[in-house]
């Protein structure tokens, strides 16, 4: 059976619509915005969550293009959708308005110099969709200035303005009222912040908004989008008519997103009703503006990789759409307590945190609440419940779902490893080699007191976590869950040097603090009784010895023996 193709990376309604991609229908966003009248609304929402599209529906729908024929194309893109039986109100607003679309992505550049370029970039491009009104300017100065904006040869001053020039041009050549689209504004504040020109990225930013949006005689209305609503910046100064609608607010919730009667409708049109368990487990779980909804990005990359390969397995999509770089952060900089609750989130269990509206990216950073508030803003935790404590704002925060437990997995493991590259583990590796338990047991525990449980009370953590550790002894093989004897070892260390006696560890878990001894006693047991050991005179060597490591929580408990060869 031949199947709609899916828009992976396709965030233009147009060519969505014509293209005959599948389109999850968010049209009725549209009446909503017309019912609740806001002059300037500010959607504040994770990446890759729709925004980008949904900016692209609202150009399309209220844009007049100039031209008859086009405005009747751009009708027809909307036959069948939601908006047009939402009444002859709505319909009537169609390619009513003149539009100003502008994009920030472009500008995530590694200097101040080329992200203002290509903000420029983007600023004249929208001035050349809009040529046609160049002959109907009629000062000379001002038809100058749209030259010079437009070939990018205009000034800082003249561009400051741009946007409100613009608005002001269109309206006095064809005098109908004008919508603004800004997307992704605050992608040159992050960047920026991040590549050390913040200051002068906001001065820019700050001109371009409060010209077209204060007091701007010809705005109809305008939406902005992003991840952060940063207030704080003064971007926003003075723009009393600015509505924002976070995730914490109960507004637009359905239209960023899927909603799970938009998924169950995927699933059955892709025949894949057999998956939504899976697809609850790893892309659902964020509840943005009082919706719950699955990540968009990752339902359909999994869709269209269960229709080419019905078993195939799911994987994180969304941890390629950003660095991750926050999550490292908080990991970097967490203090026992910090990584205590980071522990008890890939637990599946809940913190409360205080929550603020207006942080800043250049106060990410002064607080680890400040962290725990951006994962939150950015989609790598979400609320299951808020409260008020006086005049704050609590929310409980907990991991969305099995892909950004990932997230927080995996950068745990790399910031770990990368840690145990810093560390002298010399002593330690010796006190092994040689037997000497307590030395082992000591050094152990220290590295254990440094690393984030993520797998609490699994052998697979520790596991993992031993084969971290001695992943930088040289000279010597390191292998994991080999068959040998009448069963599988958990970790052998040895060299070619026969001389040496190799190492057979086997881990075992405690439920209780003291019982690791007896819990030692019993992989010592298993080694010898498994005759783990049984091939290793056939090699050369000539005795091996042999560990028990036992582990509860934090703490850890070593015995080791010595055994020769016959």
């Amino acid at each position: 059976m031949k199947f709609q193709p899916l828009p992976i990376g396709v965030d233009n309604f147009e060519n969505i619509i014509k293209n005959g991609y599948y389109y999850v229908d968010k049209t009725l966003m549209i009446k909503e915005l017309l019912d609740k009248k806001g002059e300037v609304t500010l959607f504040t929402r994770p990446r890759r969550f729709g925004k980008t599209l949904n900016m692209s529906m609202l150009q399309d729908f209220f844009e007049d293009t100039g031209n008859r024929e086009k405005n009747i194309k751009r009708k027809m893109l909307f036959e069948n959708l939601k908006i047009m039986k939402a009444g002859k109100a709505y319909i009537e607003r169609m390619c009513q308005y003149s539009v100003i679309s502008l994009s920030l992505k472009s500008a995530k550049q590694p200097d101040f110099e080329t992200a203002y370029y290509c903000i420029t970039e983007e600023i004249a491009r929208e001035f050349k969709r809009h040529r046609e009104i160049l002959g109907q300017i009629t000062l000379e100065e001002d038809k100058r200035r749209y030259l010079n904006i437009m070939n990018q040869k205009a000034s800082r001053a003249e561009l400051a303005t741009a946007l409100r020039f613009l608005s002001d041009c269109l309206y006095l050549t064809n005098e109908k009222k004008i919508i603004i689209l800004l997307d992704e504004y605050d992608v040159p504040l992050e960047n920026a912040y991040y590549n050390n020109f913040y200051n002068e990225m906001i001065g820019v930013i700050r001109s371009l908004f409060e010209s077209a949006l204060k007091t701007n005689p010809y705005l109809e209305f305008a939406v902005i989008t992003g991840c952060l609503r940063i207030s704080k910046e003064s971007i926003f100064t003075g723009l009393n008519n600015l509505e924002v609608i976070s995730i914490v607010d109960e507004l637009f919730g359905e239209y960023f997103g899927f909603t799970q009667e938009e998924l169950n409708q995927i699933l059955q049109n892709y025949e894949l009703s057999s998956k939504k368990e899976l697809m609850q487990k790893w892309y659902d779980g964020y509840r943005l503006g009082g919706q719950d909804v699955y990540n968009p990005w990752s339902v359909i990359n999994y869709v269209k990789a269960l229709v080419e390969n019905i078993n195939a397995l799911p994987r994180p999509y969304w941890s390629n759409t950003s660095s991750n770089s926050i999550v490292r952060d908080l990991i970097k900089r967490a203090d026992m307590s910090a990584k205590a609750e980071i522990e008890a989130l890939l637990r599946g269990e809940t913190i409360e945190k205080p929550i603020y509206e207006e942080i800043t990216y250049d106060s990410i950073y002064d607080s680890t609440d400040n962290l725990w508030n951006f994962l939150f803003y950015t989609g790598y935790l979400k609320q299951t419940s808020q409260r008020l404590e006086g005049r704050n704002l609590l929310v409980s925060l907990a991991i969305p779902n099995e892909e950004v437990a990932y997230i927080y997995e995996n950068t745990i493991t790399s910031w770990f490893k990368e840690e145990l590259q810093l560390l002298n583990l010399t002593p330690i590796y010796d006190t092994l080699l040689r037997g000497n338990a307590s030395g082992f047991q000591e050094g152990l525990q220290g590295l254990l007191q440094k690393t984030i449980s993520y797998m609490d009370n699994k052998e697979a953590f520790y596991h993992g976590f031993l084969l971290g550790v001695l992943g930088n002894l040289k000279e010597y093989l390191v292998q994991s869950n080999r068959e040998s004897g009448n069963g599988r070892f958990d970790i052998l260390v040895r060299s070619l040097n026969v001389s040496r006696p190799p190492v057979i560890i086997e881990l075992k878990l405690s439920k209780t603090f003291k019982g690791m001894e007896t819990a030692c006693d019993f992989a010592l047991e298993q080694i010898q009784k498994m005759k783990y050991d049984e091939w290793l005179p056939e090699e050369g060597y000539v005795g091996a010895w042999h560990y028990g490591i036992a582990f509860f929580k934090k703490q850890c408990y070593v015995k080791a023996l010595y055994k020769e060869f016959e």
